[in-house]
């Protein structure tokens, strides 16, 4: 066996207890997965919550234009204990900035189906 490969030669070295890398560099390699995942995970929570958001706000405007024609406005807003529940909820907003509540969205909002809110297709 030669020296130039002493890991085949089967000689161990004796500070064999000792950590391949310091402490230093073991801390270093945790910061940059931690910091690797949460740019991972981070976009697809705010695309989701942007999604959603958009997406309740379109509904709520459709159903509000559907069963409250003479009001102003519309406000889309997650409530933890609205009236509907836990979720997205749909307000119609009058001209004296009162809100009505018009129905429920859920968790993940989806835009009306005719069916179910009497919305023409």
């Amino acid at each position: 066996m030669s020296d130039e490969h002493p890991e085949l030669s089967g000689y161990e070295p004796q500070d064999a207890d000792r950590p391949l890398r310091s402490r230093r560099a073991l801390t270093l390699m945790r910061i940059v997965v931690v910091l690797g995942l949460v740019a991972l995970v981070v976009p697809g929570i705010l695309t989701t919550l942007q999604v959603a958001t958009t997406t309740a706000a379109n509904t709520c405007r459709v159903a509000t234009q559907h069963f409250y024609p003479y009001s102003v406005g519309s406000d889309a807003r997650f409530e933890l204990t609205g009236p509907g529940g836990l979720g997205w909820q749909c307000y119609a907003v009058d001209r004296n900035e009162r809100e009505t509540y018009v129905l429920p969205l859920g968790i993940i909002p989806a835009a009306p189906r005719a069916a179910e809110t009497g919305i023409p297709a």
